[in-house]
């Protein structure tokens, strides 16, 4: 079969690879339709990952076909649509019983494209499928389920629910990325009064009116005044943290109201300051978290109701072996105007790029 093998910093290809097998009771094979890109993967590529070994089929997200189980596997079998979800689970762990599957402790956690052959490819096993995988409903199309297996529960969990965003509060997202984007379309459940957008590309930030914010703000022109102007001096009720440099986590720290919720989505990879000698005195509730797809069922019905506007943040789409091309899209997406690219196995050669805007 083929898969996309990252072989060390800057280098990679979509080359032939070993089938993979069953090797453990609790897994499942997937036969792979339809993958999508991430923000990891990049950093994976760059090097800034350094638990990921040269040779290893890269990916996280993936929609597919069950078409081989172990003999523990109980709740799916050969046949199954599923979603492949980014967190493996082993169910019995004690992050796992107590529903942060994020950091489970018995060989699950983030490991598929990071620990193990991912989801990039022809085939890919998934180990503790009962847990880790999601039978999908026959009115979800595969295009759109690929985006429950990251990036909207990552923005519903570690943003929107960790932020604790209520009805009527004013919700500041930092970065319309892919994530931002699900971030604010999620926020909207809840009714808030007001959601703010802050970008640099104007693009994204048009993308972001789609989605349903009410009002964006440019990040270099003082989001601080718009965001005070809206509130009556007070400031966001909710920020949501979606970039990940220091100079945004900052930010989010100052437009945030005395008693506010800054919910730090964005991964890190420099240090950030944190302004104790502001913040103290501000009962302001900062947190952080890796996702743990706890959601992921809810999310589907959601999507099967047609209540999640996932096919709006797709903006390319590929045949499977065209990984190559479409990870230099998804890299140029400042000129690009790539959101999430999505592609799709063999048997969708029809598929091809779509206009960004």
């Amino acid at each position: 079969m083929k898969g996309f093998v990252f072989h060390g910093p800057g280098q990679s290809a979509w080359e032939e690879v070993p089938d993979p097998d069953i090797k453990d009771p609790t897994d499942a094979i997937v036969r792979v339709g339809a993958v999508t890109i991430c923000g990891t993967d990049l950093h994976i590529l760059k090097g800034d990952v350094p638990e990921v070994r040269p040779g290893t089929v890269l990916g996280h997200e993936a929609v597919g076909e069950i078409v081989e189980v172990g003999s523990d596997v109980r709740t799916v079998r050969p046949g199954d649509r599923v979603l492949v979800s980014c967190i493996t689970s082993c169910g019995r762990c004690t992050y796992c019983r107590e529903g942060m599957y994020g950091q489970c402790r018995g060989g699950g956690g983030w490991i598929l494209g990071h620990l193990i052959d991912g989801t990039q490819a022809s085939y890919v096993r998934v180990p503790y499928a009962d847990l880790s995988v999601h039978p999908l409903p026959s009115a979800v199309d595969g295009k759109d389920a690929v985006l429950l297996a990251d990036i909207f529960p990552t923005a519903y969990e570690v943003g929107v629910l960790n932020g604790h965003v209520r009805p009527g509060d004013t919700v500041a997202v930092v970065g319309a990325g892919p994530i931002g984007l699900a971030a604010i379309a999620t926020a909207r459940l809840f009714a808030p009064e007001r959601i703010v957008a802050v970008d640099l590309d104007p693009a994204r930030l048009e993308a972001a009116k789609r989605l349903g914010a009410d009002a964006v703000a440019d990040a270099a022109e003082a989001p601080e005044q718009l965001i005070a102007d809206l509130t009556d001096g007070l400031g966001a009720d909710v920020v949501i943290e979606a970039v990940g440099v220091p100079e945004s986590f900052e930010l989010c720290t100052r437009v945030v109201r005395p008693g506010g919720h800054v919910a730090n989505v964005g991964v890190h990879g420099k240090p950030a300051t944190l302004h104790l000698e502001d913040l103290w005195i501000k009962n302001v509730t900062i947190t952080t978290g890796l996702v743990d797809t706890y959601s992921t069922p809810t999310l589907l019905r959601m999507a099967a109701a047609g209540r999640l506007p996932t096919s709006q943040l797709v903006t390319h789409t590929f045949p499977l072996d065209r990984m190559e091309e479409a990870y230099d899209v998804f890299s140029r997406a400042a000129d690009t105007g790539a959101l999430k690219i999505v592609l799709g196995g063999q048997q969708h050669d029809e598929l091809v790029a779509v206009d960004a805007t």
